[in-house]
């Protein structure tokens, strides 16, 4: 699908921070990040919600979001994760996607009240990119 912003990242048509990809799934990060290091992991078939992935594709694509979220622990020394995903109420892009944010204790975040930061430059987000992508490629 063309005109999905994520089917066009997934593919390579459009510039993301790419963390990992399979053949049937692909990760980047959050270009508006709850924590630095926020990764959305999306399935390459264009899909728009959960109940929307074929039921063939639910053990990979979810394996692949758990190897993430280790990663994102790992790669960043964070304490834990919030793995969350949004259909359709509050989903900004049209395409199914899991969010894997970073946590640490005290970080802030409480309940589902999101606050949003910026990374302060390409380089810097793509340095986050490449710390979670070490571990998935190890």
């Amino acid at each position: 699908m063309s005109e999905c912003l994520f089917c066009s990242i997934a593919s390579g048509a459009a510039p993301g921070f790419l963390v990992a990809a399979t053949d049937t799934a692909a990760a980047f990060l959050d270009i508006r990040p709850v924590f630095k290091g926020h990764v959305l992991v999306v399935p390459r078939t264009h899909v728009v919600t959960l109940v929307d992935l074929p039921e063939a594709d639910i053990a990979s694509y979810f394996g692949f979001v758990q190897k993430i979220a280790a990663a994102v622990e790992t790669g960043l020394s964070a304490g834990g994760t919030f793995v969350a995903i949004n259909n359709r109420v509050s989903q900004s892009v049209a395409h199914l996607h899991t969010h894997v944010v970073p946590r640490t204790k005290g970080d802030g975040l409480k309940g589902f009240f999101w606050p949003r930061t910026k990374y302060a430059s390409d380089d810097e987000a793509l340095s986050y990119a490449e710390k979670v992508a070490a571990v998935m490629s190890s």
